[in-house]
């Protein structure tokens, strides 16, 4: 047995690298697709047409460093506008009608006891969180297998410190296996960006070790309770049903926040929440960040991307602002919130924008609607009950994997509704790409990936990237399962996956037999020859 793996380690060592390069003729047909779509098709073509290079990012448009250094200039005038957020809710005079004949004082007093019903008491039980597979303040994200970080030296802020005791405590098995014994004091999160658009980078944050985990506890615990009030932070298709109702209806109306995560400030959540939940989570967050000049700043915001609780205190606070504007201005009907993604009755639209910008959020207007024909979120767009939903070329095409994600993203687009794969050219186009696809790469139906071609018939091969090689002791392992599964009353949360995989390099590797295959299907699958022959 051991004879055998040895030997299936040496082949391994000799894959081929079945991700090939292409060539300027394939990446420049790749790129001009969009501009090739023609057919009798108006709004969704021309949607599409206008969006499909709006994120592409190429360094001889805007250069890395200017995309990044423009990331950082709005962070930092978003947190200049933090400030003064701040102080405004900081002095707010309580009689100021926030809603017409509804004070300030009696509307944050509705909207904190709604916010107190959610989250339920403080309970020890908080402190048990978890590791996403993301990069932490010691950590890159080549090294970042959550199993490697229950072992080692672990950063920790000083006022997260406090809570180690309440770790071990709740989970002695951590104490046992020297988990969290060795710290490093660490009490500024790392800024740093990824790519988002054409001429600008996001910005997010790497926070410390024991910090993340605790905050993963936090926002654990806010997602199931959120569940209970019919939120479900785990499922974007409920946002995305009620913005095609919407679309066609008009009595939804969709919100799009800018920057929200980084716009919750201090003041907003002393405000909002009870005060034994505001002391908790203040100790436990970056209370400063450093950013890549090396300059530490002393955050007005009061959490960013990159903490482990942001993404489900920004939804809870959207979610208890809104109901509360609908009871006060006596509005029934559907709220649905994920994360800064907010679906409204239309009626309230106005109320809602206005109670926003008092507590500091920026309504993005490009992204929110109220009337018209369209509607937007959580990633699906809709006109007149439509799904004209774009998809996006994000960067150069040079690997075999981006012409099969382009043109699984237009096989997508064409079959989201019935009649758009015939009243285009969309056919040709795909069979443009499909013919730079081995045809062992074709099959299967999940149009998510990149590594299989989706078309008729049973998959033969798949594309499987290669991983770097990394030695995770089994101890580490242990303890990140066992973490996970303490708590066997519910199912346990998603780690985040594996910390890095090679993304260019591939090997072919078989399809599992019995794979599910596509329903809908080009004329050419259908009958052998494309429609417009």
């Amino acid at each position: 047995m051991q004879k055998h793996r040895s030997k299936r380690k040496e082949r391994g060592l000799r894959w081929k690298d079945s991700n090939r390069t292409l060539s300027e003729s394939e990446s420049a047909s790749v790129r001009s697709l969009a501009e090739r779509l023609d057919g009798e098709l108006g709004f969704e073509l021309q949607y599409l047409q206008s969006e499909y290079l709006s994120k592409f990012c190429e360094d001889s448009i805007v250069s890395p460093d200017d995309r990044r250094q423009n990331a950082i200039d709005k962070w930092v005038k978003t947190e200049l506008s933090n400030a003064e957020t701040n102080l405004r809710i900081r002095h707010m005079d309580e009689g100021f009608n926030i809603l017409p004949r509804v004070t300030f004082s009696r509307f944050v007093r509705h909207c904190r006891r709604l916010i107190a019903s959610i989250l339920g008491p403080l309970s020890d039980e908080l402190v048990l969180g978890t590791f996403s597979g993301g990069a932490s303040t010691s950590r890159s994200r080549r090294e970042s297998l959550p199993a490697l970080k229950y072992l080692g030296v672990a950063d920790c802020s000083s006022g997260a410190y406090a809570y180690i005791d309440v770790i071990h405590r709740m989970a002695p098995m951590l104490r046992q296996y020297g988990s969290f014994l060795s710290i490093n004091d660490r009490d500024s999160a790392i800024l740093f960006t990824v790519p988002k658009k054409t001429d600008i980078d996001r910005c997010a944050c790497k926070e410390p070790d024991v910090n993340m985990f605790l905050q993963k506890g936090v926002g654990r615990h806010i997602r199931r309770q959120l569940l209970r009030f019919g939120i479900n932070l785990n499922d974007q298709s409920r946002n995305r049903d009620l913005a095609r109702v919407g679309s066609a209806e008009g009595h939804l109306a969709t919100l799009d926040l800018s920057s929200a995560s980084d716009t919750i400030t201090i003041e907003v959540v002393r405000t909002l929440l009870p005060s034994d939940w505001f002391l908790y989570l203040n100790d436990i967050r970056s209370q400063s960040v450093q950013l890549p000049c090396g300059t530490t700043f002393r955050t007005e915001m009061f959490s960013s991307m990159g903490n482990g609780f942001t993404f489900e205190l920004e939804s809870l606070i959207f979610y208890a602002l809104m109901r509360t504007v609908a009871y006060f201005e006596g509005v029934s009907g559907i709220i649905s919130v994920y994360g800064d993604d907010i679906v409204i009755p239309s009626g309230m639209y106005d109320m809602a924008s206005f109670v926003l910008r008092t507590f500091g959020f920026v309504l993005n207007a490009e992204k929110s609607f109220s009337t018209g024909p369209f509607r937007e979120s959580c990633g699906g767009h809709y006109y007149l009950g439509s799904d004209v939903t774009p998809f996006y070329l994000k960067r150069p095409p040079t690997r075999l994997t981006d012409v099969i994600r382009v043109a699984n993203q237009l096989r997508r687009w064409a079959f989201a509704e019935p009649h758009r794969a015939y009243a285009t050219n969309v056919e040709s186009i795909w069979i443009s790409l499909r013919d730079m696809v081995p045809q062992s790469l074709w099959g299967g139906r999940d149009l998510a990936v990149d590594t299989q071609l989706v078309s008729s018939g049973p998959p033969m091969n798949t594309l499987l990237r290669c991983k770097h090689d990394r030695t995770v002791d089994d101890t580490g392992r242990y303890l990140a399962w066992h973490n996970l599964h303490w708590n066997r009353s519910s199912p346990p949360e998603p780690t985040g996956g594996e910390a890095s995989t090679d993304t260019l390099r591939c090997r072919t590797k078989r399809a599992k037999p019995g794979a599910p295959v596509v329903t809908d299907e080009f004329y050419i699958e259908l009958f052998g020859r494309p429609v417009l022959e």
